[in-house]
């Protein structure tokens, strides 16, 4: 089994190197998305909602720094529709400057917290 993530190339003032999909809710937030950015964002945000489980709505802590620092979501491989819809998010980020590197690794980079059928969520060990 393999795992997927696309992050940010650069490190945010954390420290950590955010995942597409924080980085484009980050420019919609601060009004930097074009009209048509922001419909490609809002149609597959709601795309994905539909087609995977989000996995704070199974576990609210998941992602909460103090619980679990430095948590990230990778998919699996094996869930290519939802790989391959990256592409989209990945040219309006680079549209706006940011670089974003697709990580794979051959086995969980962490101890993983969350586990479904498309992703696995991990905290670096």
């Amino acid at each position: 089994m393999a795992y997927v993530r696309f992050q940010s190339t650069e490190p945010n003032d954390e420290g950590r190197h955010p995942g597409f999909f924080g980085l484009i809710n980050n420019l919609s937030r601060s009004g930097r998305l074009t009209p048509g950015q922001e419909e490609f964002r809002r149609t597959n945000h709601a795309w994905y909602e539909a087609h995977y489980t989000n996995p704070a709505t199974v576990d609210p802590a998941v992602y909460d720094h103090a619980v679990n620092p430095g948590a990230t979501a990778w998919f699996k491989e094996s869930a290519e529709a939802l790989v391959a819809r990256t592409a989209g998010y990945l040219e309006i980020l680079g549209a706006h400057g940011i670089r974003c590197d697709r990580l794979v690794a051959s086995e969980p980079p962490g101890r993983v917290i969350y586990e479904d059928e498309d992703q696995i969520v991990v905290v670096p060990n």
